[in-house]
């Protein structure tokens, strides 16, 4: 294939995985606890394209671009007031953790509810453990108290402490409607220090929609030129041929 084809291929296809990336940093702006996701650019070159110009058999390959990896920015979002009590904000790091229906599941949006039975969960019925992993079990009939370092309290009665853990580096991975699950054989998530809990608060996303928004109209820009570039390529492509033809009837 051309060269000038391939790199403009290579160039449409990571703008489209960053366009994927924006468009849901976008549909989620407005999810509580969401944290944006971010790409990081690199070139490739293969391996035997390598050999076979230090060869001397061709020469210097293309460098394509490519997308990385893509990487979670965990800044903490604004903290916004909502009056219910059940409504819980991290001004620290940390997650909260609660039990998914495959192992433990980390979440920074403390939306939570009362279950018909009295327990704490989570907008999807996750029960929210406490710092010793059990789940917390509403006992009396007054109003759940949540303390600045977590601790739940009803009727004067402590029903435990919030859970809040720090993943070890790298090992936060997306699980889909906002929570995390722990990636690979990394240690076990450790206690947060220094926790900042707030009741009736919420953390809004972190996303910055008019950057995101510039971004993505910017990257959409890339690829049209790309892909007039890829239609330019075919057409000479097709011209050279025609006239090859022409020369050899």
């Amino acid at each position: 294939m051309d060269p000038l084809m391939v790199s403009a291929a290579s160039g449409m296809r990571s703008r489209m995985e960053s366009l994927d990336m924006l468009a849901n940093n976008l549909a989620n702006a407005a999810t509580t606890g969401y944290k944006t996701d971010r790409e990081s650019y690199s070139t490739y070159m293969a391996s035997e394209a390598v050999d076979a110009a230090q060869a001397g058999d061709s020469p210097r390959p293309s460098a394509l671009p490519v997308v990385e990896k893509n990487w979670t920015d965990f800044s903490q979002g604004t903290l916004t007031a909502t009056g219910n009590p059940l409504d819980v904000a991290l001004g620290s790091q940390g997650f909260f953790v609660v039990n998914g229906p495959s192992g433990p599941l980390y979440t920074r949006n403390g939306s939570f509810h009362l279950s018909s039975t009295g327990t704490l969960t989570t907008q999807d019925g996750y029960a929210v453990q406490d710092s010793s992993g059990t789940a917390i079990q509403a006992t009396g009939v007054g109003p759940l108290e949540i303390a600045g370092d977590g601790t739940v309290s009803q009727d004067g009665a402590a029903l435990g402490q919030l859970a809040v853990v720090n993943l070890p580096a790298g090992a936060a991975d997306k699980a889909g409607a906002n929570y995390y699950r722990q990636t690979g054989s990394q240690p076990a998530p450790s206690p947060a220090t220094d926790v900042q809990v707030y009741q009736g608060k919420l953390e809004a996303s972190n996303v910055a929609t008019p950057e995101t928004a510039v971004r993505l109209v910017g990257l959409l820009r890339q690829f049209e030129m790309l892909q007039k570039a890829a239609n330019l390529g075919a057409e000479m492509d097709q011209r050279a041929i025609q006239d090859v033809a022409k020369v050899n009837p």
